[in-house]
């Protein structure tokens, strides 16, 4: 590693520097989001300093043995094509071994994507950012199966949030709610969950997800409740190519072209 770079954990005293750099790579994360990185893996989120200064990031979040994820990996503009980056997913892939994670998984943008690869990374589906610039809620018949969450639906919607998602993750499903605009679900019987859904606030627009349905109606269902919640405001929405359902949901949306 070039002596002028040096690795060492992120702490709530680099958040300013992290969430500067967040802004110029114009991502959609917020300070809270950093905040909850940090809380949920305080020994796994980076920094990387040139030569005493700040210079990039990297996060990690551990979801149990069976995966990991890597995120925010950012190089200020000033310290790139050092380096820097993949020292920085190099510390991270190191520390979730450490862990002894069995598989560890990332978000490649078009700028890092050969990165990832010649460190074994693997495709695995893509996805693409879906823009509502003024999002006004279409007229509906009002559903009584729709509620505000619960803290305890955590627990509740776990069956059907590792089926969707593959592991469990009831913490950071809980940790999300609180983060939230607004959070639902919507009952299948009284008792018995069908969908979950959130939409929270981002620094370029609100975000809708995460988002998981039982069925494709009650995923459409949900959606357009959340964004009856948007006061008509701009709205982010990352869905998976393969997702036939939701990309050709009928509202005014437009691709960003930024697939992942």
């Amino acid at each position: 590693m070039n002596s002028s770079l040096r690795l060492r954990l992120l702490t709530r005293a680099d958040l300013p520097f992290a969430d500067s750099v967040r802004a110029l790579a114009r991502w959609n994360q917020t300070p809270d989001d950093w905040q909850r990185f940090l809380a949920t893996e305080p020994d796994g989120c980076f920094l990387a300093e040139w030569n005493g200064g700040p210079a990039g990031t990297a996060t990690t979040t551990v979801y149990g043995p069976e995966l990991a994820w890597i995120g925010m990996v950012l190089v200020h503009p000033e310290y790139r094509r050092r380096g820097v980056g993949l020292a920085l997913l190099q510390r991270c892939i190191e520390y979730l071994r450490g862990r002894e994670v069995r598989c560890i998984k990332l978000d490649a943008t078009p700028l890092g994507k050969k990165v990832y690869d010649d460190l074994g990374f693997k495709d695995e589906w893509t996805l693409t950012r879906w823009e509502c610039a003024r999002c006004h809620p279409r007229a509906t018949v009002f559903d009584s199966r729709l509620r505000t969450w619960r803290d305890s639906d955590a627990r509740r919607i776990a069956p059907l949030d590792s089926e969707a998602f593959g592991v469990p993750r009831n913490e950071i499903v809980r940790a999300l709610a609180q983060q939230s605009r607004c959070a639902l679900v919507l009952e299948s019987q009284p008792g018995s969950l069908a969908a979950y859904g959130f939409i929270r606030s981002g620094s370029q627009a609100l975000y809708l997800g995460p988002l998981v349905a039982e069925s494709a109606d009650a995923g459409i269902r949900l959606v357009e409740a959340l964004v009856a919640q948007s006061a008509a405001q701009k709205i982010f929405w990352d869905i998976p190519d393969q997702n036939d359902v939701a990309v050709k949901w009928p509202w005014p949306v437009r691709s960003l072209d930024e697939s992942f």
